[in-house]
């Protein structure tokens, strides 16, 4: 039976697009659920900010009138702008092992982008560097963090066989917590400390961190700006950001550095793993979903590395090694021995080294492509 394609344009069609992946992988033990109203939410202009600033089109594939496939487009006009190059985005694409229902979604998406002026197509990439990014080549066997994505290991093959080629790659590593927090580290954290003046802050409640989220973004944007993928966010999607993210943050797992002048000037934020949690959830915070990931921020087992941000100019300071410091002080507390990172651009060495002090595996590799029309 012939593939048919459809537009996403309707409330049920957007509901089919999101729920298509749970049935995907319903037997898969290493896939983690997202939240369905978090992803439903996200294909929204009225609800994304980033609609603001792109246009983006979703289709999906259909087969003896069941869904087989999803794909979506994004033209990003701020990242366009500042890779001066009308490349467009390729994002949320799964499907079935049948090459022809890979074709035909890759040739609608592309069809629309070319339409649209592109030149080409990069991907898998979402939104904004917060949003779906990369294709899962290496680590197949390995439960994900929330922060990250998983597919099937057909996908790349498909990929190839459709002119796509490698643009960059995104690790992600494994560590093994120090059941002790080390001496020596202790001692060049407080030498930094004392030679630039700075003052770590820590945090017991969320009430403690709300005066500082909009500034962790601020340097957020500043330490991100010249990293492949990024680009500068505006106040309205930082604010998106805020209230989708920060509700479910430990405060405990937060941690800042301020200068002389009290200016906030690097950020770590971790989270207690909620991997198995969200498995449990299935997709859903209700009734019972809410209960699981509440359990597992509050008793944790491991942690999730989201994101480390250090002010441009003080990249090469030694600043994260500091809030590293901080950080396995609370792991160490909680008894937690592992830790997950999130992607980084194999081409990011300043943020790979840190992790060569301390016992890891690389186990995981994403990929972007790049297909040039």
């Amino acid at each position: 039976m012939s593939i048919k394609i459809k537009e996403v344009k309707s409330k049920s069609l957007r509901k089919a697009f999101v729920n298509f992946q749970y049935h995907l992988y319903k037997d898969n033990k290493f896939w983690i659920p997202p939240i369905k109203s978090g992803e439903l939410e996200l294909l929204l202009p009225e609800i994304n900010p980033a609609f603001d600033f792109c246009k983006a089109k979703f289709w999906l594939a259909y087969q003896n009138g069941m869904v087989v496939g999803r794909i979506g487009a994004i033209v990003n006009d701020l990242s366009i702008e500042k890779q001066g190059e009308k490349i467009g985005r390729i994002t949320r694409m799964e499907f079935t092992d049948q090459y022809e229902v890979s074709e035909k979604l890759f040739s609608v998406a592309e069809q629309w982008l070319k339409q649209e002026g592109m030149i080409g197509v990069s991907g898998p990439l979402g939104f904004s560097n917060l949003d779906h990014a990369g294709l899962l080549i290496e680590g197949h066997d390995w439960l994900p963090s929330m922060a990250s994505d998983y597919h099937f290991d057909y996908y790349q093959k498909h990929f190839e066989r459709l002119n796509y080629s490698k643009e960059i790659d995104w690790l992600e590593f494994r560590i093994e917590l120090p059941k002790e927090t080390p001496e020596k580290a202790g001692r060049v954290a407080n030498l930094i400390r004392k030679r630039y003046g700075l003052q770590i802050v820590n945090f017991t409640t969320k009430k403690d961190l709300e005066p500082y989220k909009e500034k962790i973004f601020k340097v957020f944007n500043d330490a991100f700006s010249d990293l492949f993928g990024t680009f500068v966010f505006p106040d309205k999607l930082i604010r998106f950001y805020i209230a989708k993210y920060f509700p479910v943050l430990n405060p405990r797992y937060v941690k800042i550095i301020l200068n002389k002048e009290d200016k906030l000037v690097g950020f770590i934020i971790a989270l207690p793993s909620l991997s198995k949690a969200l498995q449990k959830a299935k997709g859903k915070l209700f009734p019972f979903g809410w209960w699981h990931i509440r359990k597992a921020l509050k008793h944790p087992t491991e942690m999730d590395l989201m994101l480390t941000g250090i002010d441009h100019d003080c990249q090469k300071l030694g600043f994260a090694s500091i809030l590293m410091h901080e950080l396995l002080k609370t792991s160490n507390e909680d008894g937690l021995r592992f830790a997950e990172t999130t992607g980084m651009l194999e081409n990011n060495h300043v943020a790979i080294q840190l992790w060569k002090s301390f016992d890891h595996i690389q186990h995981k590799r994403k990929r972007c492509y790049r297909k040039m029309f």
